[in-house]
């Protein structure tokens, strides 16, 4: 697969085949693939607690908040939930911002779950709190965000949009779920 192609089917894929595990082995491949990355300063203060057992994740499913756009939609019904996690923390003792880190590390990691024929959403509106209480996670290290992971079990497209046009995804009256992307043209910039 050409990598334009791995990247333009690497999106946030919000339902999974509930009955189709990735496995520790998949997460673990994936977390090996972020510490390759580049880091600021090279400290790489990022660590994961992966959660790859289905009462772990139930426990989790609850401490995210899926979507925005869809107002209407309350997340993945049972069925079609994430059979995997990452907590991705940033660990304080090192670092007190790791935000350059995690926006590299999830995007790869979401690029290896496609190339592995996985599926993931990063999600960012997590109650952090509950999440710490929940995996007994030390003040040390602050929640970053979760990234779900499974096997896709929805069509995702991408629209192109133009100049003034709204981002909003969508699914339509097929399930077919619509996310409007900028054209190359409209985003890169000239001053003179």
């Amino acid at each position: 697969m050409q990598f334009r192609d791995l990247v333009s089917r690497s999106r946030s894929c919000r339902r999974f085949e509930g009955g189709a595990p990735v496995g520790e082995e998949a997460v673990g491949n994936l977390v090996e693939i972020a510490t390759c990355l580049p880091s600021a300063r090279n400290l790489q203060p990022l660590r994961y607690i992966a959660l790859t057992e289905m009462a772990e994740c139930a426990g989790l499913f609850p401490l995210l908040q899926w979507t925005g756009y869809l107002e209407d939609w309350p997340g993945p019904e049972e069925g079609e939930r994430p059979t995997a996690y990452l907590v991705m923390l940033n660990d304080l003792s090192i670092a007190a911002d790791s935000s350059c880190d995690c926006g590299i590390a999830a995007g790869a990691i979401l690029l290896g779950a496609t190339a592995a024929g996985f599926g993931g959403c990063i999600v960012g509106s997590v109650q952090k709190g509950a999440v710490r209480e929940l995996l007994r996670i030390p003040d040390q290290y602050a929640v970053q965000m979760v990234i779900a992971l499974g096997r896709p079990a929805e069509t995702i497209v991408i629209d192109r949009i133009g100049e003034g046009e709204g981002t909003g995804y969508y699914r339509d009256r097929n399930d077919i779920h619509h996310v409007p992307k900028r054209e190359a043209a409209d985003v890169l910039l000239r001053f003179h």
